[in-house]
């Protein structure tokens, strides 16, 4: 696995397609330089909320370098910048169907482990004024997902990405995706989720919730 990519950026007020304001740290630049990941942000990165975004259980959010061709593809979108997902770490070489609840990452010299699937918001679409991107992302599946920091460290673009443990090799990113919006159909599934130990307080919250 490679670690193509790294992208930060800090919240900014910017105008939707109708004019109106709205503030975001989405629209993340790529840096060439390595960067220090911490706790809950990498060295220049923050998020405008709080509430939904960030913390300990997403401190990195990851995107597939695999969906960009089909992205630019699918959408006649020429040249779509790394970052257009609002990822830090455009990753190649893994994607949502492969990458498994609490694989251990060492890039650098971090350690990062993959908490939870990511749930993609309307920013996605507000950003780039393509109204029906979030909807053509949520049926793709291709979301991205977060990762939590077990070591501090440096890490800088090109480098490798070593899977350092698979606690649950079972549970694909895809997979807990999957239970979250099908816990009514499929509790049992739901359930079987709940009782992974690596998985995110936010992604845990939302699937207790979403059960009958």
């Amino acid at each position: 696995m490679l670690l193509v990519s790294v992208q930060v950026g800090v919240p900014r007020t910017q105008r939707d397609a109708e004019g109106r304001p709205w503030t975001s740290a989405y629209g993340k630049q790529q840096v060439d330089r390595e960067v220090r990941v911490g706790r809950e942000n990498l060295d220049g990165d923050r998020q405008a909320d709080r509430r939904h975004h960030g913390g300990p259980d997403m401190a990195v959010l990851a995107y597939p370098h695999e969906h960009y061709a089909r992205w630019s593809a699918e959408l006649n979108w020429a040249e779509v910048p790394y970052g257009a997902f609002g990822e830090n770490f455009t990753v190649g070489g893994v994607t949502e169907r492969n990458a498994c609840l609490g694989d251990v990452w060492r890039v650098g010299t971090a350690l990062l482990q993959i908490a939870q699937p990511r749930k993609p918001c309307r920013n996605i679409s507000r950003y780039w004024r393509r109204p029906e991107l979030l909807r053509l992302v949520v049926r793709s599946g291709r979301y991205g997902f977060y990762l939590r920091v077990l070591e501090d460290g440096v890490v800088r673009a090109g480098e490798e990405i070593r899977l350092v443990d698979r606690p649950h090799p079972e549970w694909t990113v895809h997979r807990a995706t999957a239970a979250r919006l099908g816990a009514r159909r499929q509790p049992s599934e739901a359930q079987a989720l709940l009782r992974v130990g690596a998985l995110g307080d936010d992604w845990r919250n939302n699937v207790a919730r979403a059960l009958p």
